[in-house]
């Protein structure tokens, strides 16, 4: 994962959305559906046992039950970035990858 570090003050934040990056793509593997909207992945989530939080009006927010993972995306899906899309993959192993579009 390559993109630009930046220092505010007092916050460091790292921009994985430079303008010379490859835009990335979510995908479903079990049906290699690529995720282009949020209703498609809250549809993949639930049924894989997500439940949706809605305490926060900013922020989606997935939780399951058996786990202590949390999975906060912002609610614009134009601001769904690939730090997003990696914690998907790392929270649900084998079921979605990040590709190159």
């Amino acid at each position: 994962m390559s993109g630009v570090w930046t220092i505010n003050k007092p916050v460091l934040k790292f921009d994985d959305q430079s303008s010379n990056q490859r835009r990335r793509v979510l995908v479903h593997t079990p049906t290699n559906e690529v995720i282009t909207c949020y209703s498609d992945l809250e549809r993949m989530l639930t049924s894989l046992g997500w439940e949706r939080y809605y305490d926060d009006p900013d922020l989606l927010q997935f939780h399951k039950r058996s786990t202590v993972h949390l999975i906060s995306l912002p609610r614009d899906f134009t601001r769904f970035r690939s730090v997003h899309m990696y914690d998907i993959v790392v929270k649900n192993k084998n079921l979605f990858e990040v590709r190159d579009a």
